[in-house]
């Protein structure tokens, strides 16, 4: 996979400003529902779990991206509900401040739509998201409609992205696609296998288990019937 970092254009950089701290807290505020949070999760659990071996990625949830070209906390900030970004030091956070990380916006961002915020999703933080992070996939879902939607950037626009057979958009940056299954919004490889999250992880190894146990317990049954046949098992081995 071909990892793209965009930085801040060198223009909008004043070096007679003297940055703050890099560690800012994030200033997001709790999210729009229980809905919200879980969906979230899901999406940051699950790429965590698929890319666990992976260390040159940052993916975060409801966490402020600090943008200000004048380097300050108190302007310019967004706080996407989902974001990863590529090529940087795998680490923990407390925010995104970009002038603290080699200009690097998001490569992909998530937003959870809800009836209090699409509008702004689909237009400010779009506009946003094209002409200043230059995001390349930008993806919208709403938990209640199942509206998917994603777009992709070529030359400095965003292009509609077309779902494939099962209405899954592919993320070139991620080489995942993004589909709903059961009511959420889930990552798929390119062979259209599910990335589990840790429950499913989970249940996965539980039935594992119970189809070994179950084996064991055949094969244990097969040996007592043979010995009553007089037959010893072992000998046919």
């Amino acid at each position: 996979m071909t990892s793209l970092a965009f930085a801040m254009p060198a223009e909008i950089v004043d070096p007679s400003v003297v940055a703050p701290p890099g560690d800012l807290d994030s200033n997001e505020p709790p999210m729009e529902s229980y809905q919200h949070l879980i969906q979230m999760l899901l999406l940051l659990e699950s790429l965590e779990l698929f890319w666990k071996e992976r260390t040159d990625f940052f993916a975060a949830g409801n966490l402020t991206i600090y943008f200000s070209p004048r380097q300050l906390k108190s302007e310019h900030f967004r706080g996407p509900d989902f974001f990863v970004v590529l090529g940087t030091e795998r680490r923990p956070r407390k925010s995104w401040v970009v002038w603290e990380e080699d200009g690097r916006y998001p490569n992909v961002i998530v937003e959870v739509l809800s009836n209090s915020t699409e509008s702004i999703d689909r237009g400010l933080k779009k506009q946003t998201y094209q002409d200043v992070f230059r995001t390349p996939d930008y993806f919208w879902f709403h938990p209640e409609t199942l509206e998917l939607s994603g777009f992709h950037l070529v030359d400095g626009r965003y292009e509609p992205l077309s779902p494939d057979a099962y209405g899954r958009l592919w993320s070139a940056q991620l080489d995942l696609f993004l589909g709903v299954e059961q009511g959420q919004l889930r990552f798929f490889t390119r062979e259209g296998e599910l990335v589990p999250a840790g429950k499913e992880l989970a249940q996965r190894a539980e039935s594992a288990e119970r189809r070994a146990e179950s084996a064991e317990q055949r094969a244990a049954l097969l040996a007592e019937k043979l010995r009553e046949l007089g037959v010893d098992p072992d000998a046919l081995k």
